[in-house]
């Protein structure tokens, strides 16, 4: 099993999960978050002062994947978060060692 880990802008949070829906992903965890990358931020005016935004606000999406199911998650991920401008986000995956549905007691594949 694979965690899967992504932050995206947050207008594009209904196309991803749209996307994952589509190829079988049943459930996801979103979090609104607020960080920065190669972008660091921005200028903006206000009432004729300009401020820097150092953090701007985007969606962590947090799902947990069959390892045969990665790649197509990964996929949709990219495929329908991309806008092909600077601060689309970054997807980062790590192994997840064990899960248990608590409210049944499932473990493994059977309790994503």
């Amino acid at each position: 099993m694979k965690k899967i880990e992504a932050i995206i802008k947050p207008f594009k949070l209904d196309e991803v999960r749209e996307a994952l829906s589509e190829i079988g992903v049943t459930g996801l965890t979103v979090t609104e978050v607020k960080g920065f990358g190669r972008q660091k931020g921005h200028t903006e005016l206000y009432r004729g002062a300009e401020y820097v935004v150092d953090f701007l606000p985007k969606v962590k999406l947090e799902v947990v994947v069959a390892a045969s199911l990665l790649e197509r998650a990964m996929e949709a991920i990219i495929s329908a978060a991309r806008t092909g401008k600077i601060g689309d986000g970054k997807i980062f995956v790590s192994d997840m060692e064990q899960v248990v549905r608590i409210r049944t007691g499932e473990s493994g594949e059977a309790a994503i």
